[in-house]
C-alpha cells in the first residue's frame, strides 16, 4: 500500500526532516526521515516532540 501524504510544518534537524501529516483516519501523525544517502531511517510518531527527539538523537549507520 502506498503512503501518499501531504506534509506540513516540515523542519530539518541535521540530516533528518520532521513533518506533520494526517493518516487515512484523520489523525495527526508526525514523521522523522533521514535524507542521507543509503541511510533509510524513517519512523512515524503520535507526538511532534517524539519525532523531534528521534531526529536529534539519530545517528546514521552509513559512513
Amino acid at each position: 500500500m502506498s503512503a501518499n501524504r501531504r506534509f506540513h510544518s516540515v523542519t530539518r534537524i541535521g540530516p533528518v526532516q520532521v513533518g506533520t501529516s494526517y493518516d487515512g483516519r484523520g489523525r495527526e501523525k508526525h514523521t522523522a526521515a533521514c535524507t542521507a544517502p543509503r541511510c533509510g531511517f524513517s519512523a512515524d510518531y503520535d507526538s511532534r516532540a517524539a519525532a523531534e527527539l528521534a531526529a536529534r538523537t539519530h545517528r546514521c549507520p552509513v559512513r
